[in-house]
C-alpha cells in the first residue's frame, strides 16, 4: 500500500501546485488590470463580416470613450497596429482615429476546425479557453469584448475581473440543430451515418443536450450580449437565460454601394426624360406635319 499512497499524494501535490501557480497567475493579472477594452478576435484577416463588427466598435469606442485604450487579441502574426488601421479603412471604409493596440496570440490552432477531426465543437470551445487564457495573461483589460462567438472564453475572463461584453453573430449550438438529430435528419451538422443509427443518433442527442447546458451556463456569464438578428436573440435568450442583458444590434452592413447604385440610377431616369422628351416632341413636330 505504501507505493500507491506516495503515488497517490505526489499526484494530490502536483494538482494543488498546479492550482496554486493559476491562482497567482490570475492574482498578478487582475492587480495590473488597466482601464481598456480588448477585443478577443483570433482572426483579424478573415475579411467577414465579423471584423466589419470589430472595426466598427473599436471606432465607436474611440468616438465615445477616448480615454478607453483599444486592444486586438490576434493569431495572425503580420498584423500590426498601423496595417489593422489601414486594412480597416482599404478592406471595410472605417476610418479608425488612430491605431489600436496589438496583443499577438501563438496558441490559436487549438480553436482551428482542424485541430478536431471529432467533437469538433467542444473541442475548439474547450481549445477557445486555452487560448483566452494565454491572451488574458498577456494583457488583462477591464472590459473583454469577445467579437467571434467564443462563449467559453467568458467564465475565465470573469474571473480575471473583466466585465464581459460579446456580439453574437450565430450561436455555437442552436435549438434547431438539436431537433435535426433527434428527428434523424441528415445536414451539415448531422452526418448520414449517425442519422441512420438509432443509437448513434441518441448518443449524438445526449452530447448535444449536454453541450448546450455548457453553452447556456457559459453564456450566461456575459454582462452584456449583443445579437445581430431576432432569430439569433430568440435562441440566445432560451439558451443563455439572461434576455435583461441581452440587446439585439443589427450589424453595420456598408450600404454606400447601395446608395451609389440609387443615385445611379435616379440619375440615369433623369437623363432618360431629359432625351425622351425632346425625341418626342420632334415625332410629334413631324408627324403633324
Amino acid at each position: 500500500m505504501a507505493p500507491y499512497g506516495i503515488l497517490i499524494w505526489a499526484v494530490i501535490t502536483a494538482v494543488l501546485a498546479s492550482i496554486l501557480i493559476l491562482a497567482s497567475h490570475v492574482h498578478n493579472a487582475r492587480r495590473n488590470r488597466t482601464t481598456s477594452v480588448a477585443f478577443f478576435h483570433p482572426n483579424t484577416n478573415d475579411g467577414g463580416g465579423g471584423e466589419r463588427v470589430l472595426w466598427c466598435a473599436v471606432k465607436a469606442i474611440q468616438e465615445e470613450s477616448p480615454d478607453l485604450d483599444c486592444i486586438v487579441y490576434t493569431g495572425d502574426h503580420d498584423a500590426f497596429p498601423d496595417s489593422l488601421l489601414a486594412r480597416a479603412v482599404d478592406r471595410f471604409g472605417v476610418e479608425l482615429l488612430h491605431p489600436p493596440k496589438v496583443v499577438h496570440l501563438y496558441r490559436r490552432k487549438w480553436i482551428e476546425e482542424s485541430t478536431y477531426p471529432r467533437f469538433t465543437m467542444i473541442g475548439q470551445s474547450f481549445g477557445s479557453v486555452y487560448l483566452s487564457w494565454e491572451a488574458l495573461c498577456k494583457f488583462t483589460p477591464l472590459y473583454y469584448f469577445d467579437t467571434s462567438g467564443y462563449a467559453f472564453t467568458y467564465p475565465l475572463a470573469r474571473i480575471f475581473g473583466c466585465r464581459v461584453i460579446c456580439y453574437t453573430h450565430y450561436p455555437t449550438i442552436s435549438l434547431d440543430m438539436i431537433s435535426r438529430v433527434r428527428e434523424r435528419s441528415s445536414m451539415y451538422n448531422n452526418n448520414a451515418s449517425i442519422a441512420q443509427s438509432n443509437w448513434l443518433s441518441q448518443c449524438k442527442i445526449v452530447y448535444y443536450t449536454f453541450f448546450s447546458w455548457m453553452y447556456g451556463f457559459v453564456g450566461s456569464c456575459a454582462h452584456l450580449a449583443m445579437v445581430n438578428s431576432s432569430w439569433t436573440q430568440s435562441h440566445i435568450e432560451k439558451l443563455w437565460g439572461i434576455p435583461d442583458r441581452i440587446k439585439r444590434v443589427y450589424p453595420p452592413c456598408d450600404t454606400s454601394g447601395l446608395q451609389a447604385c440609387a443615385s445611379l440610377g435616379k440619375v440615369n431616369r433623369i437623363s432618360s426624360n431629359n432625351i425622351c422628351c425632346p425625341i418626342s416632341s420632334r415625332e410629334g413636330t413631324s408627324s403633324s406635319t
